[in-house]
């Protein structure tokens, strides 16, 4: 989990999908028995990673998840986005050697004048945490208090974390081109991640700026994020990716 070679070094391949699980259930037994399904799926579909999250399922989910799946040895890197309490998810990363933490937002989303203790917050944890850290920049339902322009605020998001996240402004909303330019204008070659919208129609295209993905909506049978996880669906979009790689599908 070293830091040397940074953020995209950590994948087999070029322009990573990385699947999200969002720990959907109707109690811990079913969250727990739907997470192993929908990671089998995964693995068999060849994502390049995965990322556990607690978007439907409570912290006890997603320590359970973790807990599996460091045990699984996976041949792909994993993740963690602990929701709305960033600091827990640096302790579960360290705690089930994940690769990195995602977070919602790194920088714009307090108020101006806590961000000196925000910029607190991350010279303490990188200095302990030695993965990657995945961060959101007017991320989809983030509130935007900053007063700092998006490229100004880009330029702190590259102090705090290791690959810039964007969306659009919601789940399973496709990320607009406009917005993808003006973060790679901003980045320059600094890792930017697409977070949400990406389907095998618009994947060529973006793949064209971006360096990689996370894909949840497009896999469910629905299209939607409660819907379920389908192998069909990770196939098809594994497929358009490893067609812009040159690799055979």
């Amino acid at each position: 989990m070293k830091k040397e070679k940074g953020f995209l070094s950590i994948f087999k391949n070029e322009k990573p999908i990385l699947g999200m699980l969002h720990l959907k259930g109707s109690d811990d037994e079913d969250v727990f028995e739907r997470f192993k399904r929908e990671l089998d799926i995964y693995v068999k579909g060849g994502v390049d990673a995965i990322i556990v999250e607690n978007y439907f399922g409570r912290y006890n989910n997603l320590e359970k998840a973790l807990a599996y799946v460091e045990q699984a040895k996976l041949d792909i890197p994993y993740g963690v986005n602990c929701l709305n309490v960033d600091q827990m998810g640096f302790e579960l990363a360290e705690k089930y050697y994940a690769s990195f933490v995602q977070l919602d937002s790194v920088v714009g989303h307090v108020r101006p004048r806590d961000e000196e203790t925000l910029s607190a917050f991350f010279q303490l944890v990188r200095e302990r945490y030695q993965g990657m850290i995945l961060g959101g920049v007017r991320f989809k339902y983030q509130p935007v208090l900053s007063e700092n322009s998006v490229e100004e605020d880009l330029k702190i998001a590259m102090t705090r974390c290791d690959a810039v996240c964007v969306t659009q402004d919601a789940t399973g909303q496709e990320t607009s081109m406009v917005k993808i330019r003006q973060f790679r204008a901003g980045l320059g070659d600094f890792p930017l991640i697409i977070g949400a919208g990406v389907t095998p129609a618009n994947v060529e295209e973006q793949f064209k700026i971006a360096d990689g993905a996370i894909v949840g909506s497009f896999f469910k049978d629905s299209y939607k994020d409660d819907g379920e996880l389908s192998a069909d669906h990770v196939k098809e979009m594994m497929d358009a990716v490893k067609h812009i790689r040159g690799e055979q599908v």
